[in-house]
This record gives C-alpha cells, structure tokens and sequence, in this order.
C-alpha cells in the first residue's frame, strides 16, 4: 500500500474553524470509509501553542514551525485579519517549504500569507470572496479567480468555508478514485460535489430570495454599477420597465425603494471594503459611488450606527 498522504495545517490566529474542519474531516472520512490509514494530519501553530479561531474557540497545535522541516502538502488556514499577518519567521518557514518542491497552499484567506511570502508569483489562486477584491488590489501581479478552489501545479488555494470540503474530496477523487470520494460526500449529506471552477457567491437569485426576473435584472445593474451609480430611469429601461413600474415592484417584493436598496448595496461594498483592506475612507466613498466622505460618513452612521473610521478601529 502506498504511504499515508499526510496534511500539515498552519493555524494562523483568528483562522476559520469551518474551513479546517471541512477539511480535516473528509480526511478522517476516507479513512473510514476505506478501511486503511489513507491519510495522517498534524496541527501546527507559530509557537506550538493553541491557536483560538475567530469563533473563540482554541485548537491545540501539535509543532511550532522550527520543529516542522518539512510538509507533504500543507495548508495554511486563516480568517479574519489575515492581511495584518506579518510574521517574518512565519514567511521564511513558508519559503524554506515551499523550496523543498512539496504542495503549498491556502484555505479561506491563508492567500494572504502566501502571497506575502512571494510563493503565489506565475500561479493561479484564489480567496474568500470577502477578501477578493482588495487581495487583487494589493497583488495586482497576481492571477486571481473567483472560483472555490484553484490547484495551479504545487499551489493550492480554497476560498474557504465549505468549499474546502470539495477541494478535500478532489484531492481524495485524484488519489483515490471517485467512489471512494463518493462515499466521502455521501457521510456528510454532501448532496454535490463541486468543480474547481464553480463560482463562491450564490446565485443573485438566492441570495435576494425573489423570483421576479425584472427584478433581478434591476438588482444586477445595481451590483455592476456601484462605483458610478445609474440614475433608476436608466435601470428601469434597461429591465424594460417605467420608473414607476420599477418602485413599485421593489416596495412590493423588498419592502423600500430601489433608491434606497442601491444605497445599501453601496454601503455594504463600502464595509467589505473599510474591513478588509486599507484604502483611505476617501477612496472608499468614491469606490462606492458617494460624492465625498462626509456624505459617505452620514450615510453609513445611519445604517450602520457607526461612523466608517469607528468601523476600521473596531470601536463600533
């Protein structure tokens, strides 16, 4: 029998407990499933001491990185405030790894540290959709897709959550065949298995919870032209609807007016964007189609409950 497949994980504080459980399960799975020890797993931490995960929750590391010389594959898992990583003896564990030729990669928003690390450079990868946008603004150089799950020779990126279930049970299918992934899926009610190339965000129509197809088409002008918003006559005769027509259907399904609807939509672009990356609240407000920041900060005060700088220092 050919050796286990062993996965090393790299918690990074704050890390995404649903992206490593999803993948460390199908692992514990197949080995079930299968009857033999397909697969082993360590935990490895900065320091070798238990890492809490951005539900509070700890897990215990069985390494520090100067015990672990060297990794078949391994992931790093992060969350929340995985841009303010910067740990230079992290970085240069990560490059002594990635130079002995074996697998590196990332769940959720561990791309941060790898692209920090200079290691996804000429290959294709992926974040978590939140991230996404400011990830491409900071690493223009970089190739990146907005799929669930992007395996670019020895890189591997997931964009977290359950899609680190599906790249799990692809590397599974590569190894091991597809029944036995199968299997795998089947165990945790898992009624599809996703391709690499599936989209992360849900159909508009999901996410909304209407039906209406004029509706979704205004909704979607909305969603492609947040920056430079366009006046509702120009989104109602794009739909093919009057103005008129087009309030009404909005007050009807979603309860508010599409005026009010498209603010939202731009504020929210707009907290994504003060959460996640480090533009200015200037260039926030633009990108999000206000005219200055002082109106911008109005706005979001009256939404949100806090002003935007209050949200970026976490004082809300």
């Amino acid at each position: 029998m050919a050796a286990p497949g062993i996965f090393t994980f790299l918690l990074v504080p704050n890390f995404s407990m649903m992206a490593f459980t999803a993948a460390v399960e199908p692992l514990r799975s197949a080995n079930r499933m299968s009857g033999a020890d397909l697969y082993e797993w360590q935990v490895v931490s900065r320091d070798g001491e238990p890492v809490r995960a951005s539900n509070g929750l700890q897990v215990v590391a069985q390494h520090d990185i100067e015990t672990v010389a060297s990794c078949d594959t391994l992931l790093v898992c992060a969350g929340v405030d995985a841009r303010r990583f910067d740990d230079r003896a992290t970085m240069a564990w990560l490059r002594r790894i990635a130079r002995q030729g074996g697998a590196v990669g990332s769940l959720c928003t561990g791309a941060h540290l790898l692209a920090r690390a200079g290691l996804l450079g000429g290959y294709r990868c992926t974040i978590h959709w939140e991230d996404l946008e400011s990830f491409v603004e900071e690493h223009p150089e970089l190739d990146v897709t907005d799929d669930i799950f992007e395996i670019d020779r020895n890189r591997i990126t997931c964009s977290g959550g359950t899609a680190a279930l599906d790249l799990m049970l692809h590397l599974i299918t590569t190894r091991h065949g597809a029944e036995l992934a199968g299997k795998v899926s089947e165990q945790f009610i898992h009624e599809r298995i996703r391709e690499s190339h599936d989209h992360q965000r849900m159909a508009l129509q999901s996410r909304v919870g209407v039906s209406d197809p004029k509706l979704l088409a205004a909704i979607g002008e909305m969603e492609a032209n947040l920056e430079e918003p366009l006046p509702l006559p120009a989104i109602a005769g794009a739909v093919g609807l009057s103005t008129r027509q087009l309030e009404r259907l909005f007050k009807k399904r979603l309860g508010r007016t599409p005026s009010r609807y498209y603010r939202e939509l731009r504020l929210h672009h707009a907290r994504l964007m003060l959460m996640q990356g480090s533009a200015s609240i200037l260039s926030i407000a633009l990108a999000a189609g206000f005219v200055s920041a002082s109106h911008f900060s109005r706005r979001y005060r009256e939404h949100f409950g806090c002003t935007p700088r209050e949200e970026r220092r976490g004082t809300a």
